[in-house]
């Protein structure tokens, strides 16, 4: 999935809020995004998600299905969350719903209105609303904002089982909560621009940059995998090749 050129402004003489944007997603890829409030994460999120079309520029590529979960769910619907998630699968050609439920810890919530939720409980919703499609891009705004614990660490290991799959991943997460998954890109939005930079090292992980002969790289990098860590080469440029773990 490519975003060439984007472009985007609210209205006709507003401010630009990205510009000339171009991005790339493969299969498997996993992108926390990064920027302060109001830098435009959620736009771009909508942009990836074809919620909203740009300015300027094109989006190709996308997944027929797409998964997205905004950082607010709407409550003021008048559903149960079960009617909700049933008419979700609907709408969707029968999507199953309840597996994700029960990995989302969402068993006590399913016979409550949508409007009686806390923020949590409807982001949950939010969430498997998302998952039920099946999606082979799934878009994550503040993912792990007012979720339970148990919920908290049920989710890393969902994206990375979507992943494993060749799901495209890609999340405005403050709360760094997929930071310790292998293979994380991270974009910056910054000045109406998007730039890829270095994940910092989750809690207990270290760096290490390795220097070796360029005949000895395969093997070292294959022994590296096998013993569980991750391991790229990088390009001359100090940025990882496009070989990868995955």
């Amino acid at each position: 999935m490519r975003l060439t050129n984007v472009s985007f402004r609210y209205r006709r003489r507003a401010p630009v809020v990205l510009h000339d944007v171009s991005v790339r997603l493969a299969p498997g890829d996993l992108v926390e995004l990064t920027g302060a409030n109001g830098a435009g994460k959620s736009t771009l999120l909508r942009l990836m998600a074809g919620v909203t079309r740009p300015t300027t520029g094109a989006v190709t590529g996308r997944p027929v299905a797409v998964g997205y979960a905004p950082d607010r769910f709407p409550t003021a619907q008048p559903f149960t969350v079960t009617a909700y998630l049933d008419h979700m699968a609907g709408v969707r050609g029968g999507a199953g719903w309840r597996p994700w439920s029960e990995r989302l810890n969402m068993g006590h919530l399913l016979k409550l209105p949508l409007r009686e939720l806390s923020k949590g409980s409807a982001h949950k919703v939010g969430l498997a609303q998302a998952l039920m499609a099946d999606p082979g891009l799934l878009i994550l705004d503040e993912p792990f904002a007012g979720l339970d614990a148990d919920t908290r660490s049920a989710l890393p290991a969902i994206v990375a089982d979507l992943r494993a799959g060749g799901t495209m991943v890609i999340a405005s997460d403050h709360q760094a909560g997929l930071r310790g998954l292998p293979g994380l890109r991270v974009w910056t939005v910054l000045d109406a621009q998007v730039k890829e930079s270095e994940p910092e090292a989750a809690p207990g992980f270290a760096t290490v940059e390795v220097v070796l002969p360029t005949a000895d790289m395969g093997s070292f990098l294959d022994r590296m995998r096998a013993e569980g860590y991750e391991a790229r080469p990088l390009r001359d440029d100090g940025h990882h090749a496009e070989e990868s773990s995955r």
